[in-house]
C-alpha cells in the first residue's frame, strides 16, 4: 500500500470503513440542481448545519457554479458570496470545510477564514497560483480531471492517467505532499453520458493506477437522466447506486447533496461487506 493511502485521512478525519460523506453547499442562483434555493446567509449556514447534523464528515461550500454554460463571475463576487456563509459557520461548528473553486485569490482567502481543504475542479491546471496557494498554507487538494469539452472518440481512462499525472508533477513541483493529495474522476465534467459510466465502472483501476485517495461526486447529474428519463429531482436512486458502485471499487469520499440517505445507503452495504457467518 502506498504512504498516502496507508494516511488514509483527510483535514484530520480518517478515510476508514464506509466512504466518508461530503455535504454540498452551493451558495450559487444557477447550479444545475440547488441554484438559488439558498438565497440568504442564514439560510446557507442552515443549511450547513442541517448537514452536519445528518451526519456530513466534510462541508463543501462553493459560490461560483460549475454547470455546463455558466456565466463566470469574479473573485469579488464569489468572494462576497462565500465568506459570510464560511466564516459563520467556522466560528461555530468543528466540522471540516472545503472550499470548491478555481481562483487561486478565493481559494487563500477561504483557507485563511478556516476553510481545511481547496476542492479544485481543475486540478491544480486551471489557475497557475492554486497549487502554490495550497502549499504555502499546508491544506490538502482535491484535484478533479477535467476536460474543456466532451469528446466521444478518446479514450477517456488514458485521458485521465495523463491529466492525473500533469497534476502530480504540478504538486510535487509547488511543495504539495503527496499525502495531501485526493484525486476526483470528475463525474459529469467534460465527459459523454457513456464516458461517464465507463469511468465509474474503472474507478478500482484508477484508483490503484495512482495510489491515492479518491472522491466520487455523481450526484444527481445528468448522466443518470440519460439512462432512466428524470429530472435533477428524481434522481437520488440514481445517485445511490452509482456511489454504492464508487463504494465497491475501494472509494473514499463521496460529494453528495443528500446526507442522510447516504449515510444509511453507505452503513448498510459496509455492514454487509463486513458481515462473517458464524
Amino acid at each position: 500500500m502506498t504512504e498516502a493511502l496507508s494516511r488514509r485521512q483527510l483535514a484530520g478525519v480518517p478515510l476508514v470503513g464506509r466512504p466518508r460523506i461530503m455535504g454540498i453547499v452551493n451558495v450559487t442562483p444557477d447550479s444545475f440542481y440547488d441554484g438559488g434555493r439558498l438565497p440568504t446567509v442564514d439560510a446557507a449556514l442552515m443549511h450547513c448545519r442541517a448537514l452536519a447534523e445528518e451526519g456530513a464528515d466534510f462541508i463543501d461550500i462553493g459560490a461560483e457554479s460549475s454547470r455546463p454554460g455558466h456565466t463566470p463571475i469574479s473573485a469579488t463576487e464569489e468572494l462576497a458570496r462565500l465568506m459570510p456563509v464560511l466564516e459563520r459557520f467556522v466560528a461555530e461548528n468543528a466540522t471540516p470545510i472545503s472550499v470548491d473553486t478555481t481562483k487561486a485569490e478565493v481559494a487563500a482567502a477561504a483557507v485563511a477564514a478556516g476553510a481545511r481543504i481547496i476542492n479544485d475542479i481543475w486540478g491544480l491546471q486551471g489557475d497557475p497560483d492554486m497549487a502554490r496557494v495550497a502549499a504555502e498554507h499546508g491544506v490538502p487538494v482535491i484535484a478533479m480531471h477535467n476536460r474543456p469539452g466532451a469528446d466521444a472518440e478518446i479514450d477517456i481512462l488514458a485521458d485521465m492517467r495523463d491529466f492525473f499525472a500533469r497534476t502530480l508533477d504540478i504538486a510535487a513541483r509547488a511543495g504539495i505532499a503527496r499525502t495531501d493529495i485526493v484525486l476526483d474522476p470528475g463525474i459529469g465534467f467534460g465527459k459523454t453520458p457513456q464516458q461517464n459510466l465507463v469511468v465509474l465502472r474503472h474507478l478500482a483501476e484508477l484508483r490503484d493506477h495512482f495510489g491515492l485517495p479518491m472522491l466520487v461526486g455523481a450526484s444527481r447529474k445528468s448522466f443518470i437522466g440519460h439512462i432512466v428519463s428524470t429530472v435533477p429531482d428524481e434522481r437520488l436512486p440514481g445517485t445511490l447506486a452509482a456511489h454504492l458502485i464508487a463504494a465497491a471499487a475501494g472509494c473514499e469520499i463521496v460529494r453528495v447533496h443528500d446526507v442522510v440517505a447516504h449515510v444509511q445507503a453507505l452503513s448498510v452495504a459496509d455492514a454487509i461487506a463486513k458481515a462473517q457467518s458464524s
